[in-house]
């Protein structure tokens, strides 16, 4: 089970503050850093000091980091335009060495664009998927030859489909809890499958969903990574569980019913129920990114009995 730390920084986070956690992030084993792309605070609080990007974000980190994977959950395919993507997630790929994969979804949050003048197209899964098809298309395309793409959204002419990642296929992520295109979009464009913040019971079915989706396309299920999203609070005791969550606005009990909270050991045991139903890596949703101390007790006690 490989554990990945997750962070939504724009709940309030300097760039300063997402290397601090990088480098923890490396220095106690975990497998990658990831983090949201939002630009607008949720909830409560003022989100100081401001929305950092997150591809601005991961480039810095790929030059401060050394061994982690690095990618997003979710890149919001409303924000960028495909051919710019694929140019910017190649690029970072190139400055890291090889770490970087991507996670690109439709992006439903239509207050942060509104507030910083980011068109909201009320159609966003067909772009979606033509955004999958260019990104890829043009990482894949050899050197030397064309990239050509005439579709609904968006249209490629003579596209030299540069520059190219230094991986010679970066993973891609594919997310979602919907029933029936969802599967049909990870089977034919995802390495990785996440379910963000699902019961073990949802979790299951729809990982069986997508194995059912990849089979009829012609490959085999086990060919993708099964993968859950869950926020994450654990204690050396219940004071610590309960001022961990409070911490970031949340009650144990409803942690331990909706993510992954109690003690070192409680933890384990849920991360072996999802294990149980395919889920072979968790991206751990950390939600108090100045208590690094957290992070040491989960990979100290969660994530070695895991290994």
């Amino acid at each position: 089970m490989d554990l990945r730390i997750f962070t939504e920084p724009q709940q309030g986070a300097t760039y300063d503050t997402l290397l601090a956690v990088a480098k923890a992030t490396e220095d106690l084993g975990f497998d990658a850093f990831f983090r949201s792309d939002h630009y607008l605070r949720m909830g409560s609080g003022d989100g100081l000091p401001g929305p950092t990007d997150a591809w601005l974000t991961l480039a810095g980190l790929a030059r401060e980091t050394r061994r982690i994977r690095l990618g997003t959950l979710m890149t919001a395919g409303t924000f960028r335009l495909p051919g710019v993507l694929a140019i910017q997630v190649a690029q970072v790929d190139q400055m890291s060495g090889g770490r970087v994969e991507l996670g690109l979804g439709t992006g439903w949050f239509e207050e942060e664009h509104k507030a910083y003048g980011i068109p909201f197209p009320k159609e966003k899964f067909s772009r979606l998927e033509e955004q999958l098809e260019i990104v890829t298309g043009l990482w894949a395309t050899e050197l030397g030859k064309t990239f050509d793409f005439h579709g609904t959204h968006y249209d490629l002419t003579d596209s030299p489909a540069l520059p190219k990642p230094a991986q010679q296929k970066i993973p891609v992520l594919v997310g979602g809890h919907g029933p029936t295109r969802t599967p049909r979009l990870a089977a034919k464009y995802a390495d990785e499958f996440n379910m963000p913040f699902a019961s073990v019971e949802d979790s299951e079915r729809q990982f069986g969903r997508v194995r059912a989706a990849a089979e009829e396309a012609g490959r085999n299920g086990d060919d993708l990574t099964y993968s859950n999203a869950l926020v994450v609070c654990v204690g050396r005791d219940e004071a610590e569980v309960s001022r961990r969550a409070a911490a970031i606005g949340r009650e144990a009990d409803e942690l331990r019913l909706n993510g992954l909270a109690g003690s070192p050991s409680e933890v384990v045991d849920k991360i072996g129920r999802y294990a149980e139903v395919g889920a072979r890596r968790i991206y751990l949703q950390i939600l108090d990114l100045d208590d690094l101390d957290h992070l040491e007790l989960i990979s100290s006690q969660v994530q070695s009995q895991l290994s």
